[in-house]
Protein backbone atom coordinates (compact mmCIF):
# COMPACT_ATOMS: atom_id res chain seq x y z
CA UNK A 1 0.00 0.00 0.00
CA UNK A 2 1.00 3.64 -0.40
CA UNK A 3 2.64 3.30 -3.80
CA UNK A 4 1.47 6.82 -4.76
CA UNK A 5 1.16 8.22 -1.24
CA UNK A 6 0.54 11.95 -1.25
CA UNK A 7 0.56 12.24 -5.04
CA UNK A 8 -2.09 14.54 -6.51
CA UNK A 9 -3.58 12.68 -9.45
CA UNK A 10 -5.96 13.81 -12.19
CA UNK A 11 -7.85 11.06 -14.02
CA UNK A 12 -9.89 11.76 -17.14
CA UNK A 13 -12.85 9.56 -18.02
CA UNK A 14 -12.99 8.54 -14.38
CA UNK A 15 -16.74 8.09 -14.01
CA UNK A 16 -16.84 4.46 -15.10
CA UNK A 17 -14.85 1.57 -16.58
CA UNK A 18 -11.08 1.76 -16.56
CA UNK A 19 -11.07 5.33 -15.26
CA UNK A 20 -13.18 4.43 -12.24
CA UNK A 21 -10.93 1.44 -11.56
CA UNK A 22 -7.86 3.70 -11.74
CA UNK A 23 -9.46 6.22 -9.36
CA UNK A 24 -10.28 3.58 -6.77
CA UNK A 25 -6.83 1.97 -6.91
CA UNK A 26 -4.93 5.25 -6.77
CA UNK A 27 -7.02 6.42 -3.81
CA UNK A 28 -6.38 3.14 -2.01
CA UNK A 29 -2.65 3.57 -2.70
CA UNK A 30 -2.57 6.98 -1.03
CA UNK A 31 -3.16 9.51 -3.81
CA UNK A 32 -5.40 12.56 -3.67
CA UNK A 33 -7.53 12.09 -6.77
CA UNK A 34 -9.44 14.49 -9.00
CA UNK A 35 -11.90 12.42 -11.03
CA UNK A 36 -12.98 14.15 -14.23
CA UNK A 37 -15.54 13.23 -16.86
CA UNK A 38 -18.58 14.50 -18.74
CA UNK A 39 -20.82 11.95 -16.98
CA UNK A 40 -21.33 14.23 -14.00
CA UNK A 41 -23.79 12.13 -12.02
CA UNK A 42 -21.65 8.99 -12.27
CA UNK A 43 -18.43 10.87 -11.62
CA UNK A 44 -19.84 12.57 -8.54
CA UNK A 45 -21.02 9.17 -7.30
CA UNK A 46 -17.55 7.65 -7.64
CA UNK A 47 -15.92 10.56 -5.80
CA UNK A 48 -18.59 10.59 -3.09
CA UNK A 49 -18.28 6.85 -2.50
CA UNK A 50 -14.51 7.10 -2.12
CA UNK A 51 -14.78 10.09 0.22
CA UNK A 52 -17.19 8.11 2.38
CA UNK A 53 -14.45 5.48 2.61
CA UNK A 54 -12.05 8.10 3.92
CA UNK A 55 -10.17 8.96 0.72
CA UNK A 56 -9.33 12.43 -0.61
CA UNK A 57 -11.24 12.29 -3.89
CA UNK A 58 -13.18 15.01 -5.69
CA UNK A 59 -14.95 15.36 -9.04
CA UNK A 60 -14.95 18.00 -11.78
CA UNK A 61 -16.62 18.20 -15.17
CA UNK A 62 -14.10 18.02 -18.01
CA UNK A 63 -14.62 17.89 -21.74
CA UNK A 64 -11.12 16.76 -22.73
CA UNK A 65 -11.49 18.38 -26.15
CA UNK A 66 -11.98 21.80 -24.54
CA UNK A 67 -8.91 23.91 -23.89
CA UNK A 68 -10.85 26.09 -21.45
CA UNK A 69 -11.97 23.06 -19.43
CA UNK A 70 -8.37 21.86 -19.13
CA UNK A 71 -7.20 25.25 -17.88
CA UNK A 72 -10.00 25.25 -15.29
CA UNK A 73 -9.26 21.72 -14.05
CA UNK A 74 -5.50 22.22 -13.74
CA UNK A 75 -6.02 25.53 -11.94
CA UNK A 76 -8.57 23.97 -9.57
CA UNK A 77 -6.23 21.09 -8.69
CA UNK A 78 -3.37 23.48 -7.99
CA UNK A 79 -5.61 25.68 -5.85
CA UNK A 80 -6.96 22.74 -3.84
CA UNK A 81 -3.75 20.78 -3.33
CA UNK A 82 -0.99 23.16 -4.38
CA UNK A 83 0.37 20.84 -7.05
CA UNK A 84 -0.27 18.16 -9.68
CA UNK A 85 1.98 15.09 -9.62
CA UNK A 86 0.25 12.58 -11.91
CA UNK A 87 -2.06 12.80 -14.92
CA UNK A 88 -3.88 9.78 -16.32
CA UNK A 89 -5.19 10.60 -19.81
CA UNK A 90 -7.81 7.86 -19.85
CA UNK A 91 -10.88 9.38 -21.54
CA UNK A 92 -11.75 7.92 -24.92
CA UNK A 93 -14.50 6.67 -27.20
CA UNK A 94 -14.77 3.88 -29.75
CA UNK A 95 -16.44 6.12 -32.31
CA UNK A 96 -18.25 4.93 -35.41
CA UNK A 97 -16.04 1.89 -36.08
CA UNK A 98 -16.45 2.51 -39.81
CA UNK A 99 -13.92 1.75 -42.53
CA UNK A 100 -11.85 4.47 -44.16
CA UNK A 101 -14.21 4.65 -47.16
CA UNK A 102 -17.35 4.67 -44.99
CA UNK A 103 -16.17 7.09 -42.31
CA UNK A 104 -17.53 10.62 -42.45
CA UNK A 105 -15.84 13.82 -41.40
CA UNK A 106 -18.17 14.13 -38.41
CA UNK A 107 -17.26 10.66 -37.13
CA UNK A 108 -13.57 11.27 -37.70
CA UNK A 109 -13.69 14.67 -35.99
CA UNK A 110 -15.59 13.45 -32.91
CA UNK A 111 -13.31 10.44 -32.39
CA UNK A 112 -10.07 12.33 -32.83
CA UNK A 113 -11.30 15.29 -30.77
CA UNK A 114 -11.66 13.08 -27.70
CA UNK A 115 -9.02 10.41 -28.24
CA UNK A 116 -6.28 12.52 -29.80
CA UNK A 117 -6.94 16.20 -29.15
CA UNK A 118 -7.95 15.35 -25.57
CA UNK A 119 -4.58 13.71 -24.92
CA UNK A 120 -2.77 16.59 -26.63
CA UNK A 121 -4.47 19.12 -24.36
CA UNK A 122 -3.79 16.97 -21.32
CA UNK A 123 -0.11 16.94 -22.22
CA UNK A 124 -0.09 20.65 -23.06
CA UNK A 125 -1.50 21.71 -19.71
CA UNK A 126 -0.65 18.74 -17.51
CA UNK A 127 3.08 18.45 -18.22
CA UNK A 128 3.92 22.07 -17.26
CA UNK A 129 1.82 21.73 -14.09
CA UNK A 130 3.68 18.57 -13.10
CA UNK A 131 7.00 20.25 -13.87
CA UNK A 132 5.98 23.17 -11.64
CA UNK A 133 5.33 20.65 -8.87
CA UNK A 134 8.84 19.28 -9.06
CA UNK A 135 8.17 16.36 -11.39
CA UNK A 136 5.95 13.35 -11.78
CA UNK A 137 4.32 11.22 -14.43
CA UNK A 138 1.74 11.14 -17.19
CA UNK A 139 0.16 7.90 -18.38
CA UNK A 140 -1.81 7.95 -21.64
CA UNK A 141 -4.34 5.29 -22.56
CA UNK A 142 -3.48 3.87 -25.96
CA UNK A 143 -4.72 0.53 -27.34
CA UNK A 144 -3.45 -2.50 -29.17
CA UNK A 145 -5.27 -0.85 -32.10
CA UNK A 146 -2.52 1.75 -32.02
CA UNK A 147 -0.05 -1.07 -32.73
CA UNK A 148 -1.83 -3.50 -35.06
CA UNK A 149 -4.26 -2.72 -37.85
CA UNK A 150 -7.74 -4.17 -38.26
CA UNK A 151 -10.48 -3.65 -40.82
CA UNK A 152 -13.03 -1.12 -39.62
CA UNK A 153 -12.63 1.38 -36.84
CA UNK A 154 -10.37 3.57 -38.96
CA UNK A 155 -10.75 6.75 -36.88
CA UNK A 156 -10.27 4.91 -33.60
CA UNK A 157 -7.12 3.18 -34.79
CA UNK A 158 -5.73 6.42 -36.21
CA UNK A 159 -6.34 8.24 -32.94
CA UNK A 160 -4.68 5.53 -30.85
CA UNK A 161 -1.67 5.38 -33.15
CA UNK A 162 -1.36 9.13 -32.63
CA UNK A 163 -1.48 8.70 -28.85
CA UNK A 164 1.49 6.34 -28.99
CA UNK A 165 3.59 8.85 -30.94
CA UNK A 166 2.46 11.81 -28.83
CA UNK A 167 3.58 9.82 -25.79
CA UNK A 168 7.04 9.29 -27.24
CA UNK A 169 7.41 12.88 -28.46
CA UNK A 170 6.34 14.36 -25.12
CA UNK A 171 8.58 11.91 -23.25
CA UNK A 172 11.59 13.17 -25.18
CA UNK A 173 10.64 16.79 -24.60
CA UNK A 174 10.25 16.35 -20.84
CA UNK A 175 12.84 13.65 -20.09
CA UNK A 176 15.28 16.14 -18.57
CA UNK A 177 12.55 18.20 -16.90
CA UNK A 178 11.30 15.65 -14.39
CA UNK A 179 8.13 14.56 -16.16
CA UNK A 180 7.92 10.97 -17.35
CA UNK A 181 5.39 10.19 -20.11
CA UNK A 182 4.30 6.62 -20.87
CA UNK A 183 1.27 4.81 -22.21
CA UNK A 184 -0.62 1.57 -21.71
CA UNK A 185 -2.11 -0.40 -24.58
CA UNK A 186 -4.86 -2.73 -23.37
CA UNK A 187 -6.53 -5.41 -25.40
CA UNK A 188 -10.14 -6.30 -24.68
CA UNK A 189 -11.19 -5.04 -21.24
CA UNK A 190 -14.60 -5.70 -19.74
CA UNK A 191 -15.80 -2.13 -19.37
CA UNK A 192 -19.17 -0.54 -20.25
CA UNK A 193 -17.60 0.67 -23.51
CA UNK A 194 -16.61 -2.89 -24.45
CA UNK A 195 -20.01 -4.25 -23.50
CA UNK A 196 -21.60 -1.76 -25.89
CA UNK A 197 -19.76 -3.52 -28.72
CA UNK A 198 -21.91 -6.61 -28.20
CA UNK A 199 -21.47 -10.17 -26.99
CA UNK A 200 -20.51 -11.61 -30.40
CA UNK A 201 -17.74 -9.07 -30.92
CA UNK A 202 -16.33 -9.64 -27.44
CA UNK A 203 -16.46 -13.41 -27.84
CA UNK A 204 -14.54 -13.18 -31.14
CA UNK A 205 -11.94 -10.85 -29.59
CA UNK A 206 -11.48 -13.16 -26.59
CA UNK A 207 -11.04 -16.17 -28.87
CA UNK A 208 -8.33 -14.32 -30.82
CA UNK A 209 -6.45 -13.54 -27.60
CA UNK A 210 -3.90 -16.21 -26.55
CA UNK A 211 -5.13 -16.13 -22.94
CA UNK A 212 -8.67 -16.72 -24.28
CA UNK A 213 -10.31 -14.11 -22.09
CA UNK A 214 -10.78 -10.40 -21.64
CA UNK A 215 -9.06 -8.37 -18.94
CA UNK A 216 -10.79 -6.93 -15.92
CA UNK A 217 -10.24 -3.16 -15.46
CA UNK A 218 -8.11 -3.67 -12.36
CA UNK A 219 -5.57 -5.62 -14.45
CA UNK A 220 -4.99 -2.46 -16.49
CA UNK A 221 -5.06 -0.24 -13.42
CA UNK A 222 -2.07 -2.00 -11.88
CA UNK A 223 -0.04 -1.32 -15.03
CA UNK A 224 -1.04 2.35 -14.91
CA UNK A 225 -0.15 2.46 -11.21
CA UNK A 226 3.33 1.10 -11.90
CA UNK A 227 4.06 3.63 -14.64
CA UNK A 228 2.75 6.51 -12.51
CA UNK A 229 4.63 5.49 -9.38
CA UNK A 230 8.24 6.14 -8.43
CA UNK A 231 8.88 2.43 -9.08
CA UNK A 232 9.06 3.39 -12.77
CA UNK A 233 11.50 6.25 -12.17
CA UNK A 234 13.70 5.22 -15.13
CA UNK A 235 10.82 4.51 -17.53
CA UNK A 236 9.71 7.10 -20.06
CA UNK A 237 8.48 6.94 -23.65
CA UNK A 238 7.33 3.34 -23.11
CA UNK A 239 4.10 1.65 -24.15
CA UNK A 240 3.04 -1.15 -21.81
CA UNK A 241 1.02 -3.81 -23.61
CA UNK A 242 -1.67 -5.34 -21.39
CA UNK A 243 -3.34 -7.57 -23.92
CA UNK A 244 -3.25 -11.24 -22.89
CA UNK A 245 -0.61 -11.89 -25.54
CA UNK A 246 -2.62 -10.55 -28.48
CA UNK A 247 0.21 -8.56 -30.09
CA UNK A 248 2.78 -11.33 -29.48
CA UNK A 249 1.16 -13.49 -32.16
Amino acid sequence: MGRVQGKVTIITGGARGQGESHARLFAQEGASVLVTDMLDESGEAVARDLRHSGFDVHYMHLNVASEGDWETVISAAEQRWGRVNILINNAGIVGTMKSVAEEGLDGWSKTTAINQQGVFLGLKYGAPAIERSGGGAIVNTCSINGTVGNPGGFSYQASKGAVKMMTRAAAMEYAHRGVRVNSVSPGLVMTPMALEEGEDSNREFSHATPMKRAAQPIEVSYGVLYLASDEASYVTGADLLIDGGYTAQ
